[in-house]
């Protein structure tokens, strides 16, 4: 199925999108461009968009008048929590850079949102740097297999140079 959003994408039979704002646009859309299977996920916050609401969203196009409904949320569909005893936001006079960094522990359940509305965001940057830090614990006799499979994956996604297993 992902192979064929991704076939219809390039084509310019529908579009894809990610990152739904309030006014109706979205955070990505991938329309009549390449587009790695890995991008599509079957996940709320992932939209497959017609032909002419992909156009619509294209850059320089005019804005669309009735912009597609949006979808109902999922039942499981976390709220944003509000920042606790963040600073108000002071405004950077022109020219000046500064460097945000997010650290903290992510639950298995928002992986895949976390990379469908939190990386596309921070790409519009420069200078982006993700780094992993993963940590199970299992029986000694079957650590062997997980290491040697760990190595295959890692092999197969270009990353044995940057990803160690310790």
């Amino acid at each position: 199925m992902k192979n064929k959003i991704v076939e219809f994408v390039g084509r310019g039979d529908f579009g894809l999108a990610s990152g739904r704002k309030p006014d109706g646009n979205y955070d990505r859309v991938w329309f009549q461009e390449l587009l790695a299977p890995d991008e599509v996920a079957f996940e709320a916050g992932v939209f497959l968009l017609r032909k002419i609401a992909a156009e619509a969203l294209r850059p320089g196009a005019a804005p669309s008048p009735a912009p597609e409904p949006q979808p109902p949320p999922s039942p499981g569909a976390a709220v944003s929590p509000q920042p606790l005893g963040a600073p108000p936001a002071e405004p950077v006079p022109a020219g000046q850079t500064r460097t945000i960094r997010l650290v903290g522990t992510v639950p298995p359940e928002v992986w895949n949102r976390l990379g469908t509305r939190i990386l596309p965001k921070l790409r519009s940057g420069s200078d982006l740097e993700v780094g992993v830090d993963f940590s199970v614990t299992l029986t000694a006799d079957g650590a062997p297999n997980l290491v040697a499979e760990l190595q295959q994956i890692l092999q197969e996604l270009g990353l044995t140079g940057t990803v160690r297993i310790e």
